[in-house]
């Protein structure tokens, strides 16, 4: 699985759009892509969900990708803006087409087919189809490589940022694709989206392991508070404490580190008792 990452490093870092092509990146998922088929030298900008990798940090931060304005975008002088189709609002990116800025959206969704249309449509967007091919093709073997029989191991993804009340993930979500493409099922049933975390809730869907992200931890002041949140302890992962911190955009920006997130899932529910 670790070709993925790789190849991301070994694709030739050259670029070849034009030179004077300069490309805002709003997505972290359509990052990575960028950076995977060696076009990163053509970043001119990226928005804040832009994580990964390390180094698209040292970018300009045009905003939350889903609180975008278009002078923001425009400031940096871009001649195309790759967008993903969870970019908004919608009307910053018609002003910034209506400024003869190239805008082109790239698809978005919570399954795992989606990754590779997103490759090939900023693959041709950036002219490295050839990258975008062989890059393909090793996105195809990963997704082959991800188990097919399930699992009876029930699993609660909780969201969690500062500020905010923690949110389980119920179905229609990026978790829950993400939970049964490991093979697992979601702890959380009967409701869609996220909802905030109830005592009832908790304690009724009893799961075997909580997945939350790395940052939702430190939001709540470290892994011991995680525990007293509401039924939580009342539950075989609570008992247990038994509970996976992930990289979210790794595992629920279906991109190219997802299959790689979904194993390490899977991994972790294989070795529970």
């Amino acid at each position: 699985m670790r070709k993925l990452l790789v190849l991301s490093v070994l694709l030739p870092a050259v670029s070849l759009a034009a030179p004077e092509e300069k490309i805002v990146a709003l997505g972290g998922d359509v990052t990575e892509i960028v950076y995977a088929l060696g076009a990163q030298s053509s970043l001119v900008a990226r928005d804040s969900t832009s994580q990964w990798p390390e180094a698209a940090t040292a970018l300009p931060d045009v905003g939350y990708l889903r609180q975008l304005n278009a002078e923001g975008v425009l400031a940096t002088r871009p001649t195309l803006v790759l967008a993903s189709a969870q970019a908004q609002p919608s009307l910053a990116l018609k002003q910034v087409e209506q400024s003869n800025v190239r805008v082109v959206t790239v698809p978005a969704g919570n399954t795992l087919s989606v990754i590779d249309e997103k490759v090939r449509v900023i693959a041709q967007a950036t002219h490295h189809e050839t990258q975008g091919e062989a890059l393909r093709q090793t996105l195809r073997e990963a997704l082959a490589a991800l188990p097919s029989s399930p699992l009876n191991k029930r699993v609660l993804f909780i969201l969690n940022h500062g500020g905010m009340t923690a949110m389980a993930a119920g179905q229609q979500t990026g978790a829950d694709a993400a939970i049964r493409a490991a093979g697992l099922r979601n702890a959380m049933q009967g409701f869609n989206r996220y909802q905030p975390l109830s005592q009832e809730g908790v304690i009724a869907s009893q799961p075997d392991l909580v997945v939350i992200s790395q940052d939702g931890v430190k939001a709540m002041g470290g892994e011991a508070n995680l525990w007293t949140l509401p039924g939580l302890a009342q539950t075989p992962a609570g008992r247990h404490k038994q509970v996976l911190q992930i990289d979210d955009m790794a595992l629920l920006g279906f991109s190219l580190r997802t299959p790689e997130a979904i194993l390490q899932l899977r991994a972790k529910a294989e070795q529970l008792p």
